[in-house]
């Protein structure tokens, strides 16, 4: 297999450069690439990571996934990019500084339409789409959530529509479930249809594999951004051994107890950035990552700088908590946390679906 510089030959593991774009400095822009090609042919994974620039355990995990051994371990190819926005890693920050925004929305969606021609984002990542196009049999991409979160899995909804009928998007959500149970950590599902087109992550790397590409994609979420977590790191490595087991890349089955944590709750959940504050101030939460909620509980005390309480804030859903928000100072309409909320919707919908109503837009 060819991606940019890297050249594959069975029993190898190679690494190169696939060029992005080019600098207003004269340089390149390059994305690392990694491709462990096995002695037989077998599926092909891809391994992503670090599109916002600071989620490092990620980038950690897709390198020590990377072994000189894996290449004799395994059949079929593993093609791995360690992180997607080198401008961001440079700085140490969730974006590039191409055009400061979000970089995991801008994966091609033939849906989407715009007047405007394409910033140097949306350029990268279609070379980026392009490749994993053509070859992927599943991927895997990896991100870091909020400051002190706990690990998880979020499963997109798959749509259909003009892209594909309902039966076919079942068997695709079918091969995506088998994936993400694989893999060990807690499955949070994505917002209804319409709010998750709203938020455009059908433009997101998992969601354009998923729902433009029709592959088998998801998004780990692998504890706090900035620094790496050893035990996440650890743990993810291990998650992503089984993906490689259920696709029948790596021989035996996946053990996902081997990875944990286990989900606090059994019923099935989405996410959601929620409660709200409507009192400026400063947040002194009562709950921590993992912790179970139920409707009415308080999730945090809104102060005054002097330290008297002016209000506190209650959770409207049952569900357990996945981070909290970064800092303490808030102002009006603030969300607090990021919650696992529970969910009673169908994991395959109508593009146009009217939803049902998730609270508030994090960012994956």
């Amino acid at each position: 297999m060819q991606l940019g510089t890297a050249e594959s030959e069975p029993g190898e593991l190679v690494t190169g450069w696939l060029d992005a774009t080019d600098l207003p400095t004269g340089t390149p822009e390059r994305l690392p690439v990694l491709v462990a090609e096995g002695e037989e042919d077998g599926p092909t994974l891809w391994i992503t990571a670090a599109i916002h620039g600071n989620e490092v355990t990620g980038l950690a995990v897709a390198q020590d996934v990377m072994t000189d051994d894996l290449p004799g371990e395994i059949r079929g190819t593993v093609v791995c990019i360690p992180t997607l926005n080198p401008a961001g890693l440079r700085r140490n920050t969730r974006t590039s500084y191409y055009d400061d925004e979000d970089p995991n929305r801008y994966f091609p969606d033939p849906e989407t339409e715009s007047s405007r021609p394409p910033s140097v984002q949306q350029l990268v990542n279609e070379r980026v789409y392009e490749a994993f196009a053509d070859s992927a049999d599943a991927l895997v991409d990896l991100h870091t959530a909020h400051v002190g979160s706990m690990p998880f899995l979020i499963r997109d909804r798959v749509l259909y529509g003009e892209k594909r009928t309902e039966d076919e998007a079942r068997d695709l959500a079918a091969d995506l479930e088998s994936l993400v149970d694989a893999f060990g950590m807690p499955v949070v599902n994505e917002y209804a249809a319409e709010e998750y087109t709203e938020q455009n992550l059908q433009r997101s790397t998992a969601g354009a594999a998923l729902n433009n590409a029709g592959i088998p994609a998801f998004t780990a979420e692998l504890g706090g951004h900035d620094v790496v977590e050893e035990d996440t790191r650890e743990a993810g490595v291990a998650g992503v051994r089984n993906v490689m087991r259920e696709l029948g890349v790596l021989p035996g089955d996946p053990d996902p107890s081997a990875v944990g944590p286990e989900a606090p709750v059994e019923y099935p959940v989405k996410r959601a950035v929620h409660p709200h504050t409507d009192a400026p101030g400063i947040a002194r939460h009562r709950v921590e990552a993992g912790d179970m909620v139920a409707e009415g509980d308080v999730i945090a005390d809104v102060c005054t700088p002097h330290g008297d309480r002016k209000t506190a804030v209650e959770t409207d859903h049952d569900g357990y908590v996945l981070g909290r928000m970064h800092g303490v100072a808030v102002y009006e309409n603030d969300a607090l946390a990021s919650v696992a909320v529970r969910d009673d919707g169908d994991l395959v919908v109508p593009r146009e679906s009217s939803g049902d109503g998730s609270d508030g837009n994090e960012a994956k």
